[in-house]
C-alpha cells in the first residue's frame, strides 16, 4: 500500500490524487514521464535539522581538528562563534563568515578527498538528542514518498541549501537519489593535475548559495524543466514552491510543518537559521498543501 507511514487525511489524499491524475494514461491531466520532476529540500524536509543543521555539526568537528593543530584558532572569529554555537554572532557576521569557515574546512582538497572525509564522518557522527547516526535521522514517510514517486515515473531531485558534496556522500544510500540529481550550495572548483592524475579541487570561493531565489535559478540551470512537485519546510524553499506552482497544468507544492515536539521538534518562525513564516502564513493564498508532522505522519524516523 502506498505511503504506509502517512495517516489518512488531506495531505496524503492530495499526494495520491495528484500522482493518479498525472500518471493516468489517456487522462486529461496526464503528464509524460520525462516531465515528471519532483524536487525536495533536504534539511528539515527529508531529515532532521534541529537543533542545528547537520552540516554545522560537521563544520564544528572540522574546526576542532584545526584547533588541535593550532589552538589559537578557537579564539578567532568566526571560529570562536561556531565552536560556542553563538549563532547570533555568526548571523551578524554574515556570508563572509560562512565562506571563511567553509574555506578553512573544505577548500584545498579534491572532490574525492572530501567525499572520503564526509563518508567517514557520517559513519560515526550521531545526533545529540536521538543518539542515532545522522544518516538514520531521515524521515521514513519522506523516503516512502520518494520511492512512491519513482515507482510512478517521477525523477526525484534534492534542491537544498546544504553543501552539494556533503549531500552526495549519503543521498543515494539514504534516499535513492543519484549524485547527479543533487543540487546544493557549492564552492568553485579548479582543474589540476597532481602526480599525473587529473583532479577537481575545491577552491575557497563561493560558487552558489542554493537558498531562496537561487533554488529556482539552479533548477533551471541544472534540470532544465519546471518541476511538477516541490516539497520544502521553510521560507527558503518558498521561491522553489511558487516557481513549481506557476507552471501550466497540474502542480503540487507541499510544506512540512514541524509541530511534533514529542517525536522530533516543534518550531517554525523562531528558527533563525531557516525560519518558516511567510510560507506558513500564506499557504492558502499560494495554494501550498501544509503537511503536519504530528497529524499526518504515523512515524517520523525509520
Amino acid at each position: 500500500m502506498a505511503l504506509e507511514s502517512w495517516n489518512d487525511g488531506m495531505a496524503k489524499s492530495a499526494i495520491l490524487d495528484f500522482v493518479t491524475r498525472v500518471t493516468k494514461d489517456g487522462g486529461v491531466q496526464h503528464v509524460p514521464p520525462a516531465e515528471r520532476i519532483a524536487v525536495f529540500d533536504n534539511d528539515g524536509t527529508l531529515w532532521c535539522e534541529q537543533p542545528i543543521q547537520v552540516q554545522i555539526f560537521f563544520l564544528i568537528d572540522r574546526v576542532k581538528e584545526l584547533v588541535a593543530k593550532d589552538p589559537t584558532v578557537k579564539e578567532r572569529l568566526p571560529f570562536k562563534a561556531l565552536l560556542e554555537q553563538d549563532f547570533a554572532t555568526l548571523l551578524r557576521l554574515g556570508k563572509q563568515a560562512a565562506m571563511e569557515l567553509f574555506a578553512a574546512t573544505h577548500a584545498g582538497m579534491s572532490e574525492d578527498e572530501f567525499d572520503a572525509i564526509a563518508r567517514s564522518w557520517f559513519a560515526s557522527a550521531r545526533h545529540p538528542k536521538f543518539g542515532r547516526l545522522f544518516t538514520q535521522c531521515t524521515y521514513r514517510p519522506q523516503v516512502e514518498m520518494l520511492g512512491y514517486l519513482r515507482d510512478n515515473g517521477f525523477k526525484t531531485y534534492i534542491v537544498s541549501g546544504g553543501g552539494v558534496d556533503m549531500m552526495r556522500a549519503f543521498a543515494e544510500e539514504a534516499y535513492g537519489i543519484a549524485r547527479e540529481q543533487v543540487i546544493g550550495s557549492s564552492m568553485k572548483l579548479r582543474f589540476e593535475i597532481k602526480d599525473a592524475r587529473p583532479h577537481l579541487v575545491k577552491v575557497g570561493e563561493l560558487n552558489s548559495f542554493d537558498d531562496r531565489e537561487a533554488k529556482p535559478a539552479n533548477i533551471g540551470l541544472h534540470i532544465g524543466r519546471r518541476p511538477l512537485l516541490a516539497f520544502g519546510n521553510s521560507d527558503g524553499d518558498l521561491p522553489m514552491m511558487r516557481y513549481t506552482k506557476a507552471g501550466a497544468g497540474p502542480r503540487l507544492a507541499l510544506l512540512l510543518h514541524h509541530d511534533d515536539d514529542e517525536r522530533e521538534f516543534a518550531y517554525d518562525r523562531e528558527f533563525k537559521l531557516s525560519p518558516l513564516s511567510e510560507a506558513l502564513d500564506k499557504a492558502d493564498e499560494y495554494d501550498i498543501t501544509v503537511v503536519s508532522m504530528k497529524g499526518d505522519w504515523k512515524v517520523v524516523f525509520a
